[in-house]
């Protein structure tokens, strides 16, 4: 078996703040200890699936400018896409792989519970529907998946994020909630060496599932697809010059698509 992992940062354990995510915001130490602790729990992940029998696994860092990830302190097995200026959102990703794991995400904006809950831009976006759906991250790189007939078998993160996984893959996903929030900012969660106990035991699971029959369903979209984008304010939407949305509100942009791997590109 071939593994995509795609990770992100804000759901990783020990991880709360804004401030050890996001430069120029973020606070260089916290910066480090955060960046450090997506790669134990990457380094977890890429063990628990060669456990469950893949025999590639290739690592997406996803977060920001795709710069999280210490790859110095990477398991050997890894095989790590990071980078700017990339030819696509999942550069690699082709149908030659077998299953997507999504790695330290968080649930969509607005999630009161969410810990750094956002889509996308945690500065600027306030809302994302396609079809009508409001939809976070999590479905974004579900859907992405999914056109390469891929489905999404395993995601970590805080609850909220887990919860929202699972409404939306069903009850063959495995979920591994490193953490709970009390509010955006504020959280308990597990020890690293816990969590990372508990992300290899999930992937492991989530790897043998599918090996045998329990398979993900693909998110289903129909096509043509229609995307609506809401910013936080209105200064925000005026600044905001899309190639391809119009704008339809004060502070909305929409935009029709045919192809799902253009669900990004307004």
């Amino acid at each position: 078996m071939q593994v995509y992992i795609i990770t992100d940062l804000e759901g990783v354990a020990g991880v709360c703040l804004f401030e050890q995510t996001r430069p120029p915001d973020a606070v260089e130490a916290e910066l480090l200890r955060a960046r450090r602790l997506l790669t134990g729990e990457v380094n977890a992940a890429v063990q628990g699936c060669l456990d469950g029998g893949a025999e590639r696994v290739v690592v997406n860092d996803g977060h920001g400018g795709g710069f999280s990830i210490l790859p110095e302190e990477l398991h050997e097995a890894t095989e790590l896409v990071h980078g700017r200026e990339r030819p696509n959102i999942l550069p690699g990703l082709d149908e030659s792989f077998d299953a997507v794991i999504l790695l330290g995400y968080h649930a969509m904006y607005g999630t009161p519970t969410g810990i750094l809950h956002h889509t996308q831009s945690s500065k600027s976006w306030a809302g994302y529907w396609i079809n009508g759906e409001l939809m976070g991250e999590i479905g974004q790189m579900a859907i992405l998946a999914g056109t390469y007939g891929l489905p999404v078998i395993a995601v970590t993160g805080d609850l909220a994020a887990c919860d929202e996984a699972a409404a939306l893959l069903g009850p063959d996903l495995v979920t591994v909630a490193v953490k709970e929030g009390y509010s955006r900012h504020c959280a308990r969660t597990f020890a690293p060496a816990k969590a990372r106990e508990m992300i290899g035991a999930g992937c492991r699971e989530a790897l043998q599932r599918h090996q045998t029959g329990r398979l993900v369903p693909l998110y289903p979209v129909a096509t043509p697809a229609h995307i609506k984008l809401e910013l936080q304010t209105e200064a925000l939407a005026d600044g905001l010059r899309p190639a391809r949305a119009v704008r339809s509100g004060p502070r909305t942009f929409e935009m029709d698509i045919t192809e799902l791997r253009d669900l990004l590109r307004f």
